[in-house]
């Protein structure tokens, strides 16, 4: 580090992104990516609002939020649309994370929760995920903090029902609850309706999976009015034209297109569950998903082995050193070429190792 880092971020550690290779062309499955392009709409509306970048785009996201809101049936002050979720989470540790307001959520769950609980000076708990790697929703009805889960959580891919949810929610009516419902499109349900009910409740969303959007970089959260104008009061204090106009119109034709992108979230649930099927066969132990990827270890080769002679033979998978998971990879679900592809290698690997 320079001599000019201050010395609150010196012992900070970062968020790592999976790997994004330009040197090799791989079967890439390792950051949950749509295999599906934009849908045709998405792509014309980009390219009409690209001739008008000379201007600054609408702070507000009047139409996105317009659009959103007749989607989820709320109301467009109750939404946020955001640079990516991860920027919803980042204004809400700024905006609702303190030293008297600690942030809760599993110990085994996305990346950026502890980043941002440093970056922020937030102090954290985190909750340990059961034996079988799902969370407890018991955990969370007495705990004095700010309560933040993934459902479905990354990287396991388990999924709370709705009324878990809502028992968190209505056990915690002073303290906020924060719902991450990246992939909630794969076969979980949202609680987004439950918004209108608890003034406490949190959702974010992300374009980035279901919606084929990860390098546009857009999200939003939905809440009650009060806590939409918080996070508000973050948002025009750091950058208030977050959402560029490209996205924004790329964000408008995205819901307007909605039976397509639904279309295709089926045709990952089906793969993912075809794939899980084969993987069992294999001797992997695979997690119960509701997500656009599966969590799945083979006792005998372990998951750093086995990412590492996938890497190899061309198809990229991730890999997390945690010890509770370290025997595990998280796998995207591609295309049904690029599933058999990955299948056939590891099935060549175990052969190879003699793990059959």
């Amino acid at each position: 580090m320079s001599q000019f880092l201050s010395g609150k971020y010196a012992s900070l550690v970062p968020y790592v992104p999976g790997e994004q290779p330009r040197d090799t062309q791989y079967v890439k499955l390792n950051t949950n990516e749509s295999p599906f392009p934009p849908s045709t709409k998405v792509l014309a509306a980009v390219e009409r609002e690209a001739r008008r970048l000379n201007l600054y785009s609408d702070p507000e996201c009047t139409e996105l939020k317009a659009a959103a809101a007749k989607l989820y049936g709320v109301r467009p002050e109750q939404v946020l649309p955001v640079n990516g979720s991860d920027e919803i989470l980042y204004f809400a540790f700024l905006a609702f994370g303190d030293e008297a307001h600690p942030f809760a959520f599993p110990d085994v769950s996305y990346g950026f929760y502890p980043v941002y609980a440093s970056f922020c000076n937030v102090p954290k708990i985190e909750v340990p995920l059961a034996d079988d790697l799902s969370i407890n929703y018991r955990d969370y009805l007495n705990l004095d903090a700010r309560i933040l889960l993934a459902n479905p959580n990354a990287p396991t891919g388990t999924c709370l029902p709705v009324e878990e949810i809502e028992q968190i929610v209505s056990a915690n009516p002073n303290r906020l609850v924060m719902i991450d419902e990246a992939y909630v499109d794969f076969g979980g349900e949202s609680c987004v309706p439950l918004v209108s009910k608890y003034d406490n409740l949190l959702v974010f969303q992300t374009f980035s999976k279901s919606r084929s959007l990860a390098g546009a970089r857009l999200g939003f959260g939905i809440g009650s009015p009060a806590v939409i104008r918080d996070l508000n009061t973050v948002k025009y204090s750091i950058n208030p034209y977050n959402v560029n106009r490209m996205t924004q119109a790329a964000g408008v034709a995205a819901i307007e297109d909605d039976a397509y992108y639904k279309a295709n979230a089926q045709t990952i649930i089906k793969t993912r569950e075809a794939t899980a099927r084969r993987l069992t066969e294999l001797g992997f132990t695979v997690l119960p998903s509701k997500a656009n990827f599966l969590f799945a270890g083979n006792g005998a080769i372990g998951g750093e082995a086995l990412y590492r002679e996938l890497k190899m033979r061309g198809v990229l998978v991730r890999h997390f050193t945690k010890e509770r998971i370290q025997n595990f990879c998280r796998i995207t679900i591609g295309t049904d070429e690029q599933m058999e592809i990955l299948l056939t290698h590891i099935e060549a690997i175990l052969n190879t190792k003699g793990c059959e």
